[in-house]
């Protein structure tokens, strides 16, 4: 194994180890955003079967710990569309 193989895994571990603590709705969340690509938080309302209020406060939780990035959605401004920004 390598240096550079043993740093990716470390960072790796890092982002998750962050979500590990956090509460099981944000949790939910981000293993939704690992299996798409990208969300809006009224799809990640449908896919998780969370209410809108709980995706909101889960997803605040985990852009404090830089575990997503949101960017506007082109098709509508409104609204945002978010990954999960660790592997």
């Amino acid at each position: 194994m390598s240096a550079t193989e043993t740093t990716t895994e470390a960072a790796d571990a890092d982002g998750w180890d962050a979500v590990r603590e956090l509460p099981p709705s944000a949790k939910l969340v981000a293993k939704a955003l690992e299996y798409n690509d990208q969300l809006t938080q009224s799809q990640l309302a449908d896919e998780t079967l969370l209410p809108a209020r709980t995706v909101r406060y889960a997803l605040s939780r985990l852009e404090e710990h830089d575990a997503v990035a949101s960017r506007f959605s082109f098709t509508d401004a409104r609204k945002r569309v978010y990954t999960l920004d660790i592997e």
